[in-house]
């Protein structure tokens, strides 16, 4: 006699999710409580999360990468870590618990510069940083335009306060190359029907995997009390 297993709808779902990819992987990255993550934190390391909002979201799937938005730690004398951002509409400086607040899912990465920054390079990337607040927000993502958005921003700062540059500047017409399943729909309506191939960018992802800097902390946050979860994150540098 035959042995027939049946499965209802929701049994199918869970096991088609748990073998799905990616399942495992995600579930395999550390947690750590918003207070211990505070504690690590440096002045001039750059702080990525996930906006879930449809712009980002579509930055996110023409990159490649989970992260869509970055911000860089200017305070960490206070309560807690200022980050600076450029952001809409404006850029400004805010805590590190609202700007991780903003994050999908509380999907955090932490990245710092390989040479330590020493005393007067922290000060001068403070002054690139306020001196570029209050700068409205460009939604066409153009490096050279008189507003900001978030990965220009910490480019600009950066290079200004070390002559180091994080990510990479590249026209839309080479990222797309690189990425040619992006549907394009998007970006057409976005630009009015015609996408400025030959305008020059900085993404967030190319910022991420910039080999002038070393992860310190790649997972989720979530508020609370300092402490780190059984899963260890990736210690300070």
């Amino acid at each position: 006699m035959g042995f027939h297993l049946r499965l209802g709808p929701a049994c199918f779902a869970l096991i088609s999710a748990l073998f799905a990819p990616g399942a495992f992987a995600a579930s395999s990255l550390p947690s750590m409580t918003e207070a211990a993550l505070a504690s690590q934190l440096r002045v001039g390391d750059l702080v990525f999360i996930r906006v879930s909002a449809l712009p980002f979201r579509k930055v996110s799937e023409t990159t490649g990468s989970w992260t869509n938005h970055v911000g860089i730690v200017v305070e960490t004398n206070g309560a807690e870590p200022i980050i600076a951002e450029s952001t809409f509409p404006l850029s400004k400086r805010g805590s590190l618990a609202r700007f991780l607040g903003r994050s999908e899912g509380g999907r955090v990465a932490v990245s710092r510069l390989n040479p330590p920054l020493n005393a007067a390079q922290q000060q001068t990337l403070k002054q690139a940083a306020q001196k570029r607040l209050g700068i409205f927000y460009d939604t066409g993502f153009d490096l050279h335009s008189s507003r900001e958005f978030c990965s220009r921003f910490v480019h600009e700062v950066v290079q200004e306060a070390t002559g180091i540059e994080v990510g990479q500047v590249e026209t839309f017409s080479s990222l797309l190359a690189r990425n040619p399943d992006t549907e394009l729909g998007f970006w057409r309506l976005w630009y009015f029907g015609s996408i400025p191939w030959k305008r020059e960018t900085v993404t967030p992802a190319s910022v991420l995997n910039s080999p002038q800097m070393h992860p310190v902390f790649d997972g989720y946050v979530a508020a609370g009390k300092a402490g780190i979860s059984p899963a260890r994150a990736t210690p300070a540098g």
